[in-house]
């Protein structure tokens, strides 16, 4: 065996993986590229991976403005309440003293979905380039934020744990605002858009010989 040779794949080897199952089909011996143990449809990669995860990338762009820029909750005491967004929200955890949890919203909540949007432009902008720099750190690059971007729901938790614990019927309660449901709407679009990726098309350039 030549150890200069490609290493060799299951898409040159003529196999596809059923996304579903996982069953592993030979794709001549599949009939209309159907999963013969869930009849799911076989596809190579992902159908139009790269136009559905820019779609969803850049709406998680457009909705992570009003995210930050409207208030997420606000917390009315005595018939009085000002709205807070996520920063004057991490503001006044500090001045509280609880830095700790503002951190801890802080990376969570602003840090991290903007660090998943610039990695998902990134790894979309090397593959359509033919990029062949670093695969396995690229790849890896993507399972790191593909776990971490479940993490920024945060913010939606402590609002749903507030407004459970701070109902005190006339004295005080939370109330979410319009703030909260972009945010969310964010977390989901930039979850939606790693699934929808298909790190495989980074390993295709790869392996892709130079003209």
């Amino acid at each position: 065996m030549n150890r200069s040779s490609a290493p060799l794949t299951a898409a040159g080897a003529g196999l596809l993986l059923c996304q579903d199952c996982g069953l592993l089909s030979r794709r001549s011996g599949v009939k209309g590229l159907h999963c013969p143990r869930c009849g799911a449809a076989l596809h190579l990669r992902k159908p139009n991976a790269l136009g559905r995860t820019w779609a969803l990338v850049i709406a998680a762009i457009i909705l992570y403005i009003p995210a930050n820029v409207l208030p997420v909750m606000t917390v009315i005491s005595l018939g009085r309440g000002e709205p807070d967004t996520i920063l004057s929200g991490v503001i006044q955890l500090l001045a509280s003293g609880l830095w700790p949890l503002a951190a801890l919203v802080f990376v969570a909540s602003i840090l991290v979905p903007v660090l998943k949007l610039g990695v998902m432009i990134f790894l979309l902008i090397s593959v359509q380039r033919g990029c062949r720099w670093r695969p396995r750190d690229r790849t890896r690059l993507f399972r790191i934020t593909e776990l971490a971007g479940r993490w920024s729901m945060i913010d939606i938790f402590v609002i749903t744990i507030l407004a459970g614990l701070v109902q005190l019927g006339e004295l005080a309660h939370i109330e979410a605002n319009a703030g909260a449901t972009a945010f969310g709407a964010v977390v989901v679009l930039t979850m939606l858009a790693a699934q929808a990726f298909d790190p495989r098309l980074i390993w295709d350039a790869a392996d892709a010989a130079p003209k």
